[in-house]
């Protein structure tokens, strides 16, 4: 697995989701329940994780629409 993208916000994370299955390719949110810890305030980041060997292609799927990638 490989980190794709890292954001606070949701909608985001909603977006790109359906993108990347829209394009057959799987994704997997990471650190979604930190908001328990955090008590919601959204300064933890979440990540979107999908297999090495289909990164190039979701990170051009990300890319045609505008959503940056993590460093």
């Amino acid at each position: 697995m490989k980190e794709l993208l890292r954001s606070t916000d949701p909608t985001i994370f909603a977006f790109a989701s359906a993108l990347l299955r829209g394009e057959d390719i799987d994704c997997f949110e990471m650190d979604v329940n930190m908001s328990v810890l955090e008590g919601g305030l959204g300064i933890l980041p979440r990540r979107l994780l999908v297999r090495s060997e289909d990164y190039d292609r979701a990170a051009v799927v990300m890319r045609d629409n505008g959503i940056a990638l993590s460093s």
